[in-house]
């Protein structure tokens, strides 16, 4: 919104009063010296009020005569009470920080295996891995989706849980718990499969996968039902999009950081793409109703 001058008037005037009043009345203003003179600039919607203002409080209102409502201050929740409005978003959370305390992080691979998406044994230098039909028939259906708990080192799991905290809150304050953990089991569940028919027999684990699901949700979800809660910082999202290609092209693996399971992340954003669509579509029309 533009700004207009208010108010001309020479140097030797006092308009520290009138400006005091102004900062009570939280209207927005600036004062700047220009030939000779100091110029009151507000926006051009409230200027006349403004100028009308200064005709009857030219001194401003020392005296506080005026009855000027405070405004109210919006108190940020404590942890406690975010956590209560996220219980699911917390549970996951504990689930993986207990998971990474009983398999020290991977290093334990006899509660390890419990886990992984194919149960394995170790023998001499080489790992075994057994073949998923076998343990689908013995029942463990569980590790289709247990990997996601799994995390190699105290920064792997700092961070995935860093970012399922922020974008977990945002769906279940919408969608709720219910609807939460089901997105969380369907993007594991999806990003695991990819992930093992991409690479074969291999270990692996984290959130990544769930999270671009959570992130591609937010994104087109938003696009079609704008909401607070899923208005995500535009930075934020072009960044784990710029991560993705920066892990795609390998240049991640190059430098250190291990082998990315890229798989789990574009499937992950892909479903979650895709849920954010029917979502986003549903609650359009439940809306327009």
């Amino acid at each position: 919104m533009s700004k207009v001058a208010v108010l001309r008037l020479p140097l030797a005037v006092d308009l520290s009063g009138f400006v005091k009043l102004l900062q009570r009345m939280q209207v927005p203003h600036r004062v700047s010296e220009e030939a000779g003179e100091q110029v009151l600039w507000v926006p051009d919607n409230i200027s006349e009020d403004v100028r009308a203002l200064y005709e009857r409080f030219p001194a401003g209102d020392p005296d506080q005569q005026l009855d000027i409502p405070v405004a109210q201050t919006v108190r940020r929740p404590g942890f406690a009470e975010q956590v209560r409005y996220a219980k699911a978003t917390a549970a996951v959370l504990v689930l993986s920080i207990l998971v990474g305390a009983l398999t020290q992080l991977g290093d334990n691979f006899a509660t390890l295996r419990w886990l992984t998406f194919l149960d394995f044994r170790i023998v001499g230098e080489y790992i075994h891995f057994t073949p998923l039909a076998d343990s689908l028939a013995a029942g463990q259906w569980w590790r289709l989706v247990t990997p996601m708990l799994i995390h190699f080192g105290i920064l792997h799991l700092a961070m995935n849980g860093m970012w399922y905290w922020e974008l977990g809150r945002r769906i279940e304050s919408r969608q709720g718990s219910i609807n939460l953990i089901g997105l969380t089991l369907l993007f594991s569940l999806t990003s695991n499969y990819t992930q093992y028919l991409f690479s074969g027999p291999t270990l692996f684990g984290g959130l990544s996968g769930v999270l671009y699901g959570l992130l591609g949700h937010c994104w087109i979800f938003q696009l079609l039902a704008p909401n607070r809660a899923y208005r995500l910082p535009r930075g934020v999202l072009v960044m784990m999009l710029v991560w993705l290609l920066l892990c795609l092209s390998g240049l991640v693996s190059m430098i250190g950081f291990g082998e990315i399971a890229n798989a789990a992340h574009v499937s992950g954003l892909l479903v979650g793409c895709l849920t954010g669509l029917l979502g986003g579509l549903y609650n359009r029309r439940k809306l327009a109703a």
